[in-house]
């Protein structure tokens, strides 16, 4: 309900990404743009908290140096301009 609960904006955000198709390896300040609904924002990688298995979610390595194209990770994100983002545990049919 958007007059208990409006939408707000974020400074910075965890997300998990899996990484499909990059011909390099990512590191802590790359840019990319991103989709989240119907934001298209550049969010910078601010960190590289944690590599993952991509199909059990168990931790690999903490505090990776780099990820490459098949890699999946929970990485700490700065968003260039304002973008409203919403916890998966509050809100996990979105």
């Amino acid at each position: 309900d958007s007059k208990s609960d409006p939408a707000t904006g974020c400074a910075s955000f965890k997300a998990q990404v899996i990484i499909l198709n990059h011909p390099g390896e990512i590191h802590a300040g790359y840019a990319p743009v991103l989709d989240c609904h119907t934001a298209h924002i550049a969010c910078k990688f601010k960190e590289l908290l944690v590599k993952i298995d991509r199909r059990t979610g168990k931790t690999v390595e903490e505090t990776p140096k780099m990820i490459k194209s098949g890699d999946a990770a929970l990485v700490n994100m700065i968003p260039s301009k304002p973008m409203c983002v919403e916890s998966f545990t509050a809100y996990p049919p979105l």
